[in-house]
């Protein structure tokens, strides 16, 4: 609800016009749009910082522009995520100033945030880890954050990292990707002096679980201030490491 209804029908609720009941049921009307197979939350970035997010897998592609067409009218930026190339180019068709980031899996609707000053660094092991690295940070970049991305760089050649490390340290925070056993996080954790975002991939032979033996590594680490999430959830991280740099 725009701040002139809302003060309209708070002014209406004062002078007795409208009853406390009717008005909260305007107002529970307003934030949520029915649209038959989707209750789509309009309300979110109001509450929460950031709009609603939509995850393509599982969607059929009508289903996904219902969504998007309904979160257009806010005037905010829509991400959607883990969106195959065949269900893009169905989005495209009925939407076409669609973006579509194919190493991400993600499209992105409307003008990004501004970007902050202080940036995001986006750290990974190798260059398997890049799919789940970039959906972070797209993500990132679509809530208003400077990202520096530093591929590449995992423990089988710890040269790499340390030639890149002023840019690390230099971030406000820092996420690390990594599969295989996930030592890239305590590493990094143990040189530098900001939050840490650790995302477990499933890269790697029979051993590494689908990303659970890098999972179980980045949650036993030693080194201080690291927090993980879950399996090649780079978009759960950049989220929650987008709070931090908005912060």
């Amino acid at each position: 609800m725009a701040q002139t209804d809302l003060q309209v029908l708070l002014q209406q609720v004062a002078t007795g016009q409208v009853s406390p009941e009717k008005a909260h049921r305007q107002l529970q009307q307003q934030s949520v749009a029915d649209i038959g197979f989707a209750q789509v939350d309009l309300d979110r970035q109001q509450r929460n910082g950031f709009p609603e997010v939509i995850y393509g897998a599982g969607k059929t592609a009508a289903q996904i522009i219902g969504i998007a067409q309904t979160l257009q009218q806010q005037a905010q930026p829509i991400l959607i995520t883990r969106l195959s190339a065949e269900k893009f180019h169905a989005v495209q068709a009925a939407l076409p100033q669609v973006t579509y980031y194919a190493d991400a899996r993600c499209a992105v609707l409307g003008p990004a945030l501004p970007a902050t000053e202080s940036y995001i660094a986006v750290v990974t092991a190798g260059t398997s880890d890049i799919p789940v690295a970039e959906e972070a940070a797209i993500t990132a970049e679509t809530y208003g954050n400077r990202v520096e991305r530093i591929y590449d760089v995992g423990v089988a050649g710890i040269q790499r990292l340390f030639n890149r490390l002023d840019v690390i340290c230099g971030a406000k925070v820092v996420i690390v990707i990594a599969g295989m056993e996930g030592a890239l996080a305590s590493v990094v954790g143990g040189l530098i002096d900001k939050p840490l975002i650790a995302v477990p991939t499933s890269v790697g032979y029979g051993t590494n679980f689908q990303g659970l033996t890098a999972l179980l590594t980045m949650l036993n680490s030693c080194a201080s201030g690291i927090t993980v999430v879950n399996v090649d959830n780079g978009f759960g991280a950049a989220y929650s490491a987008s709070m931090i740099n908005h912060l």
